[in-house]
């Protein structure tokens, strides 16, 4: 069953149950209404009939003899029928439209009556006619002396309540039937954004175009805000199926290139390089090289697999000063002809993974070192500011030129080739960034091009580090 059809049960469901309550309170309170006016009415006739009585000069004896003075009654168009009772229940005088026929009694009325009690009851008819009657005792001297009944016809009321039933059902089954009607209509209407999110939905299935992005019919409203969520999605997933393809590309390529290199070298020693002692160790050196480098690459890739599976650090308390002594004096072996310098360095400590940190700190000398030519200078420093740890490599080599800053710790992304000796897979950065993240942390980069570039790394001191990975998780 459909939402629509749901929806539209629901709400005439609803409404049926409501017009019910509804019509039964009308209905109930209608015939309430008119039962009271009609006793009223028979009140007000019997009391006028105790009135007469009363005006006799002997009251008793008229009531005893039948021979009170009634209103005046048209036999065929009075709606009133009146029945005098003596004390033990013996008629004494009945109107002349009853025909000599006697009202029934239910048992207790002439107690009730005897007792000063009035009462409003309905009887039925043999011929099922039936009577609303008012009962209600006559008092001579302080004593009851007899009992009035005053009936009248319930035929009228009850046609006249047949009439109601019938518009109160006819009139529900109508407004059920429009809102029925009514609810389809609206219930299309609601749900036709909803059909458009499907429609687009199996567009992209069956195009495979994640290009494609959904009109907000209304926005601000529930669906507007849900199309607006799936948008968000679908701009998400566009970008995370366009990095898998450049993953898959970019990695493609950096292993192409050492493979195509150690095929060359298997097959130059096939030819017979391996008789000649030079060439054999010059192609041994190069397999070794490339393979080295498709090792780094396949670590990299799972190191990043393992970060965006959430791995777990496990932090404990480093100090900064030494690790980046330890990290100087590696520089100084990978240098190359560059100066490699310490600046300030302050005594602090981090709550970290001493691995991690240190390959962080070594990818960015590293990074430095590549674009930095012979001759240039790279400088490690390390400061305590504000509860922060900051350590900078700073380098005056190329730069890095402005339009490149926003996407340079972006996987596999490189500058300019020509700027740099030296060619890599380009996934130290965003090593180096995620690293510096999983610390609660963060890199900076400032660069301009033939000046020389500065990445800073800030990192919380030990005694706040636990608020600051917290915080950083919730993110």
């Amino acid at each position: 069953m459909s939402i629509r059809t749901r929806l539209t049960l629901w709400y005439t469901g609803l409404l049926a149950v409501t017009l019910l309550i509804f019509d039964l309170l009308v209905y109930s309170s209608l015939s309430g209404i008119l039962m009271t006016i009609m006793d009223d009415r028979l009140t007000a006739q019997a009391q006028s009939v105790v009135n007469l009585i009363e005006a006799e000069n002997d009251p008793m004896a008229v009531l005893v003899s039948g021979r009170v003075r009634l209103p005046p009654i048209d036999v065929f168009a009075s709606p009133f029928f009146i029945q005098i009772l003596q004390l033990d229940g013996k008629v004494a005088q009945l109107s002349e439209n009853l025909g000599g026929r006697q009202l029934p009694l239910p048992a207790g009325t002439i107690t009730a009556a005897s007792a000063g009690q009035f009462s409003d009851f309905t009887v039925n008819l043999q011929d099922g006619v039936r009577l609303r009657v008012h009962s209600q005792p006559v008092e001579v001297a302080g004593h009851s002396a007899g009992t009035i009944q005053v009936a009248q016809s319930l035929a009228a009321l009850d046609d006249a309540l047949s009439v109601v039933r019938r518009v109160l059902l006819l009139g529900s089954l109508s407004l059920l039937v429009l809102a029925g009607a009514g609810g389809v209509i609206l219930a299309r209407a609601a749900l036709r954004p909803i059909n458009t999110i499907t429609e687009t939905a199996q567009r992209i299935t069956y195009t495979q175009d994640l290009d494609q992005r959904i009109p907000v019919a209304v926005p601000g409203d529930e669906l507007g805000k849900l199309t607006e969520t799936i948008n968000d999605m679908l701009a998400r997933l566009e970008g995370l199926f366009e990095g898998q393809q450049r993953l898959v590309a970019d990695v493609s390529h950096e292993l192409r290139t050492p493979l195509t290199t150690i095929q060359g070298n298997l097959d130059l020693l096939r030819r017979g390089a391996a008789e000649e002692p030079g060439m054999r160790a010059e192609a041994l050196r190069a397999i070794e090289d490339e393979t080295a480098r498709m090792r780094r690459l396949v670590n990299d890739l799972l190191l990043l697999a393992q970060a965006d599976a959430g791995l777990q650090l496990q932090l404990k308390p480093v100090e900064m000063d030494t690790l980046l002594l330890e990290i100087y004096r590696q520089a100084q072996v990978m240098a190359s002809g560059v100066s490699v310098r310490l600046g300030a360095e302050d005594q602090a400590s981090v709550l970290g993974d001493v691995d991690r940190l240190r390959q962080l700190l070594l990818n960015l000398v590293d990074n430095a070192l590549k674009y930095t030519p012979a001759g240039g200078q790279v400088t490690l420093t390390l400061r305590r500011q504000a509860g922060w740890v900051q350590v900078s490599v700073e380098d005056n080599g190329v730069g890095i030129a402005s339009e490149d800053l926003p996407h340079v710790f972006e996987r596999f992304y490189r500058a300019d080739p020509s700027r740099t000796r030296h060619s890599g897979s380009g996934l130290g950065l965003a090593i180096t960034q995620w690293i510096a993240r999983a610390h609660g942390g963060r890199i900076e980069v400032e660069s301009r091009l033939s000046v020389g570039s500065t990445f800073t790394l800030w990192l919380p001191e030990t005694h706040q580090q636990e608020s600051t990975l917290a915080v950083s998780a919730s993110r």
